[in-house]
């Protein structure tokens, strides 16, 4: 028999999925109705709150992984995220026609910054960001990613990047109160509740904190979540506590790498399927109407 795998303490993703699958959901049938998926998002409509999550560097899975990627989500009329890469690259994604939030890295350098955040207007994404978390190394030194040098930003650098753009400037990484708000006062429109896949031992799983994360948002701006999202059933949880939608990554991989586009396509209208599945098993007409009290904690 193989051998399990050894958990290492701290593991913050087996903290978060051992969270994930603590919540329990109760059946409401009396008075149902088919279910709703579709999501509105700066000012768009789409088929469903399912969205990849702001992966890099997906070349070693598939050829162009990133661009095929985002074909898949396009042909589940989903929401398409990016992460690090350079302009030729996000010229691809957006011209698969996936509507498209592009995440910039908090760079030491905040003209490169400025510039990033400008060829994501000319490309045509629907929204830009920053992933904040990875201004740190484990160490505690300044990160340095694919040979580039990172440093945490101020609120008021935060600013300066919002007003830098006329597209909605998401802040991806967001674990703390204290964050989303200083996030809400520099006039960020979307936040990511994220431990970027267990950057940090010990961190606190999204769905955790999300409900605080929530009632200090009170609805201003759009709340993701983001870190082992596998099923519908985890959609469903993540929406139920007071996410408008998730991102999905490791769950698209394999059929990323098996099946192209097709295949990211097929996964995330599964894991649609799933989500609509238990929102008719508990009285959800909408994703609007999900009732947080469904949520049992084991």
């Amino acid at each position: 028999m193989e051998e399990m795998k050894k958990i290492k303490p701290g593991d913050s993703n087996h903290i978060t999925r051992e969270y994930f699958d603590s919540l329990l959901l109760e059946m409401r049938h009396l008075d149902g109705s088919l279910p709703d998926t579709k999501l509105e998002l700066f000012g768009e409509r789409f088929s469903t709150p399912v969205m990849t999550a702001a992966l890099s560097h997906l070349d070693n899975v598939r050829e162009n992984g990133m661009a095929v990627m985002a074909e898949g989500a396009h042909l589940a009329d989903a929401v398409s995220w990016a992460g690090m890469g350079d302009e030729e690259e996000l010229e691809k994604i957006t011209g698969t026609g996936a509507r498209t939030v592009k995440i910039i890295k908090p760079y030491k350098d905040n003209a490169y910054i400025l510039k990033r955040i400008a060829h994501a207007e000319k490309c045509g994404a629907m929204a830009v960001g920053m992933d904040m978390d990875h201004a740190f190394s484990g160490n505690g030194s300044y990160d340095v990613v694919c040979g580039m040098e990172m440093r945490p930003k101020s609120a008021e650098e935060l600013k300066e990047f919002v007003r830098a753009t006329s597209l909605p400037f998401v802040v991806k990484g967001v674990l703390s109160v204290k964050d989303a708000v200083k996030c809400l006062e520099a006039g960020v429109k979307g936040i990511v509740v994220s431990h970027h896949h267990g950057i940090m031992d010990y961190a606190v799983p999204p769905l955790l904190i999300l409900p605080e994360i929530v009632r200090a948002v009170q609805k201003q701006i759009p709340i993701f979540v983001d870190c082992g999202v596998e099923s519908g059933a985890d959609v469903f949880k993540a929406l139920a506590l007071g996410a408008d939608a998730v991102c999905v990554g490791r769950a698209l991989m394999d059929p990323l790498r098996e099946n192209g586009a097709q295949g990211v396509r097929d996964k995330m209208v599964s894991l649609t399927e799933e989500l609509a599945g238990v929102m008719a098993r508990t009285g959800a007409p909408d994703l609007a109407h999900i009732d947080p009290s469904v949520i049992w904690k084991r």
